[in-house]
This record gives structure tokens, sequence and C-alpha cells, in this order.
């Protein structure tokens, strides 16, 4: 059986809980300059909480096949009330879930999402049975696909990384990949025979930044050494000052769209993810594609939780306006 496009990653049960009374508190000892708290030995009354399904193959396959793409997820969940709820959701969505493997020995993963009353959030992460997915846990129907998309593979899993890469290769299956924090850590003579082998590096500024060891304020000399590394479009997110792709020759610059209701934003940068690869795969120019994929994650941002504002390919791309993108030539860059 032939896809249009398989996802490899996580798959999360995902709860999130709402309270007035937790708070934000600024200080320098944390790690990212404030904490969310609450009051020790206290009971925190929750007012809103809200169930729903997460994880980045999840999200991202969610993408796909609402764009209209025959779409399978491979993850590994528990064999729990948990890993029943996530494959009963996906599969509801018309997600191929025949590659969702059970484990026996490990707990679903689970995350549990605060939230204060202003919008602000920290997140509890069990990542159980997602950490222990193995190459033969992928069986060869999985690369008869048009597109392999996959995310971060973390603990057990990450040994699977280069086998998935060169067995794509191999099947002629276009690879792109939205890599997380052990892959970015992967040693260089390891990464970088791998990231000449894929179609799409998928990140952030600041990931970019830290696997390309070039200081953050420099993305001009970033792009130029990934472009040496990397073989296929690198796309490079940048919060609010948007979007570059760059595909060696040219580069695209975008801003961002601007939603009307920030509710949460987990899950928009897999929703950026997908939906730009959605457009490439639907057969659409590259302009087209960062259209799709930023709609795709301004959509996201005015739903609590990472896929209930996830785009339909029958909604418009367009409901937030038409983003202004510019294209430049790249020049004594080798």
């Amino acid at each position: 059986m032939a896809y249009d496009i398989v996802t490899i990653g996580s798959a999360t049960r995902d709860v999130f809980m709402r309270a007035k009374d937790l708070m934000v508190i600024k200080d320098a000892r944390f790690k990212t300059g404030a904490a969310e708290c609450m009051t020790l030995g206290s009971k925190v009354e929750i007012s809103e909480i809200f169930y729903t399904i997460g994880g980045s193959a999840a999200n991202t396959a969610m993408t796909f096949v609402r764009q209209g793409l025959k779409t399978a997820c491979i993850t590994k969940v528990g064999k729990d009330i948990r890993g029943d709820e996530i494959t009963r959701v996906l599969l509801r969505a018309r997600i191929d879930t025949r590659f969702i493997k059970k484990d026996s020995r490990h707990m679903s993963p689970y995350s549990v999402v605060l939230l204060t009353s202003t919008g602000e959030r920290s997140i509890l992460v069990y990542r159980g049975a997602g950490e222990y997915l193995q190459g033969k846990d992928i069986p060869q129907s999985a690369f008869q696909a048009k597109w392999l998309y996959i995310t971060h593979l973390g603990g057990k899993s990450a040994e699977a990384f280069p086998w998935l890469i060169h067995k794509a290769k191999k099947h002629n299956v276009k690879i792109a990949i939205n890599p997380g924090a052990t892959q970015l850590r992967m040693p260089p003579n390891k990464l970088r025979p791998l990231l000449s082998l894929i179609d799409a590096l998928i990140l952030n500024r600041e990931e970019a930044s830290y696997l390309t060891k070039i200081p953050f304020q420099k993305p001009h000399l970033i792009f130029e050494k990934l472009n040496r590394w990397v073989g296929g479009l690198i796309v490079m997110t940048d919060g609010p000052n948007g979007l570059v792709v760059s595909n060696g020759k040219y580069r695209w610059h975008a801003g961002i769209l601007h939603e009307q209701k920030r509710i949460d934003r987990t899950g928009a940068g897999d929703a950026f993810g997908s939906g730009f690869i959605a457009g490439l795969s639907q057969g659409k120019d590259i302009p087209h594609a960062i259209q799709l994929g930023s709609a795709n994650a301004t959509s996201v941002l005015e739903y609590m939780g990472a896929q209930p504002g996830i785009l339909y390919k029958h909604d418009s791309i367009y409901k937030w306006g038409r983003l202004k993108i510019q294209k430049e030539t790249i020049k004594n860059e080798n």
C-alpha cells in the first residue's frame, strides 16, 4: 500500500489544566528567566481542563490527512487506555495506524500542560513507550511512501534515526526532518552525512545556531554552512521575525500571519512544518507551501491543544491575510 506521507515520532495523551492561582515569577536562576509557580502545600483549583492528543508524529499526521494526503503514523505507545485512545483518535481521522506498536513494558507518553490565567504554560512530560521505537518495529511497507516526515526521536528511538534515513534514501522516498535535541547533539561526523541525504530540514533559528555553532545573530553565515551540509531545502523559522527557506540557489523570506486571538501555542511548530511539506506534497510551489504552513500554525494558535485548529484542505489559507514573500538569488556561497 503506497502512502503520500508517513510520519515518525511521538504520539501522546495530553491534558491541559488552567488555574488562576498559578503565577509567573521572574528570576535569573531559572533557565528561561521565569518560572510558573504555585503555593507550596496548597490545593490549587483548576478552572478549566481539556483532554486531547499530541506528539509530533500524531500532530503532523493530522495535518497531512486533513490536507487530503494518504497518511500513516509510526510511533510506539503502551498497552494501556491512553494508547488505545491515541490510536482511536488517529484512526477516526482516517490516518493509517497499522504501524503503531504497543509496548507491554512501558506506559504511553503523557503530557500535563499547566496554564496560567493569562496563557503562560509549563509542560510536564512522560515520554514512556515513545522512546523505545526501533528499526525492527518499522516494516518494509512503510517505505512505500512518497515522503517520510521524521520528527524528534529520543531515548532508544534515536538509534533508529540513521537507519531510517538510509533506508528511505535506498527506496527513493523523499525525507523531511524536524530534528529534536537528540539529533542536534549528534557528533557532526555522524549527522552531516545524513543531512546530505535529506530533502527538507525544518528547524528554528536557535536550533540552527546550535547545530552550526554559528552565533544566533549571524543568520546568513548559518545558511551558508547549512547549504553546504543539506542536500535539499532548509526551512528556518524565527518567531515573530518570520522565516527563511533556501534551496541553495534562492532564498525566500516571509513574515508572519497574525492570529485573531492566541489561546495556546502548543503544536504551532508541528503545524508549520507539516503544512509546508503538505504544500510540496500537493505539487505546489515554495511560496504556496510557506503560506499553507504559516496559516496552519496561525490557526492552531487559536485553539487549545495541538490538533483542533489544524486546517482542512477546504479551509482558506488566506483567512489571516496573504504573506509578502520575497525571493532573492544566493550569491558567492559554496
